[in-house]
């Protein structure tokens, strides 16, 4: 049995640092796996999380007063912990420097995990601290024992401009598509929307890489005043994305009878269980300029609905409509004439929870082997 220190940086309140979250129970699953499992979870003062203890997972958050101290905050933990036979990032960032730092000090293997098509341009367009984070991630991955991707597109990727004389695994983010296939249709929900005849669904954070103003943007362009759109999720940009809503309204005028604005008809119902808002949607709209995985495109899917997507991620071989962000609002607008109105998952991912812990378990154990080369 393997000891494995894993480091992250996802400090929401449905993230690994609470215990009442649906990620802790997997971790919980996944640290069976293992003779231990220890979590350092980089994490602010202000995010409230606690240290727990569950059978052989176990979590620190740093909780720095910030996140300067993050990297300082960790190293305290981490000298405190028995040494670990592999050290797994949750990306090859500033996390996968951290852990190539533990790992050369403590003299184990370093496992990486890819979720982000870090060498999309879109990425690197995206922040000068991206452009920052590709050279990171080269650096890291080319010291790494073995690296986790989620989705085909990101290990051709890697292999075919990295070079990488590793180990590459595929395997797909968990999804738990029996949770939303069992979803129950939510009456009041229902009712809410039940005045229109279409009802679009966006489901995602609202942040810039999402592309959250091509939804509203093509909804003003493409949609029928009988239809609405529905935004589940919540960031930095909701405030601008009500105000652009409210940017395509007409201007009241007196006696003026013209096309209806939109404000009225788009709804931001902010952080909620997406499972019955799929169930009451006719189409899933996916205007990201890069992805991973998709998790939402797989959901959306396995709800039996379409997605118009852009090409991210594992949009292609999921099964959704593809389309480019210069050409989303015209594509909308043709699958409102004559669009499918069911969708079908193209893509096998595990529908059980403890055997796609085993497989990525499997994935970081096979670092051992490799330990040799942690350090040439």
């Amino acid at each position: 049995m393997s000891r494995v220190l894993q480091i992250g940086s996802d400090r929401s309140r449905r993230g690994i640092l609470f215990t009442d979250t649906d990620v802790a129970k997997r971790q919980k699953a996944y640290a069976e796996q293992f003779e231990a499992l220890d979590i350092i979870g980089l994490s602010l003062k202000s995010d409230g999380a606690e240290p727990y203890i569950i059978d052989e997972l176990r979590v620190y958050p740093t909780n720095s007063p910030n996140k300067l101290m993050y990297a300082l905050d960790a190293w305290h933990i981490f000298r405190h912990l028995q040494k670990p036979d592999v050290i797994s990032v949750q990306d090859p960032f500033e996390t996968g420097i951290l852990g190539l730092i533990f790992s050369r000090i403590a003299r184990v293997p370093l496992h990486v995990q890819v979720h982000t098509d870090f060498l999309s341009p879109a990425f690197r367009k995206h922040s000068i601290p991206n452009r920052i984070r590709v050279y990171l991630a080269l650096y890291v991955l080319h010291r790494a024992a073995g690296v986790r991707v989620v989705s085909e597109r990101i290990r051709e990727s890697l292999m075919s401009r990295c070079y990488l004389d590793i180990p590459v695994t595929v395997l797909p983010i968990f999804v738990d598509i029996a949770a939303v296939r069992n979803a129950q249709p939510d009456a009041a929900l229902t009712e809410k929307f039940a005045s229109f005849k279409t009802k679009l669904l966006f489901v995602g954070r609202l942040e810039p890489e999402k592309n959250p103003c091509l939804v509203i943007e093509s909804f003003a362009k493409a949609a029928p005043t009988d239809a609405c759109l529905i935004i589940v999720g919540d960031g930095s940009e909701r405030a601008h994305l009500e105000e652009l809503a409210r940017r395509y309204d007409p201007p009241e005028r007196p006696g003026s009878s013209g096309r209806a604005g939109i404000s009225s008809r788009v709804f931001f119902e902010g952080l909620q269980n997406a499972a019955p808002y799929y169930k009451l949607a006719d189409l899933v709209l996916v205007t990201s300029r890069y992805e991973g995985f998709g998790a939402v495109i797989v959901e959306a899917l396995s709800a039996g609905k379409p997605v118009l997507s852009t090409d991210v991620g594992i949009a292609k071989e999921a099964g959704a409509i593809i389309t480019s962000s210069e050409q989303y609002s015209k594509a909308l607008t043709e699958w409102f004439r004559s669009g499918p109105h069911r969708g079908e998952l193209m893509l096998r991912v595990d529908s059980d929870i403890r055997s796609y812990m085993f497989r990525l378990a499997g994935d970081i154990k096979a670092c051992e082997v490799l330990s040799g080369r942690a350090f040439s």
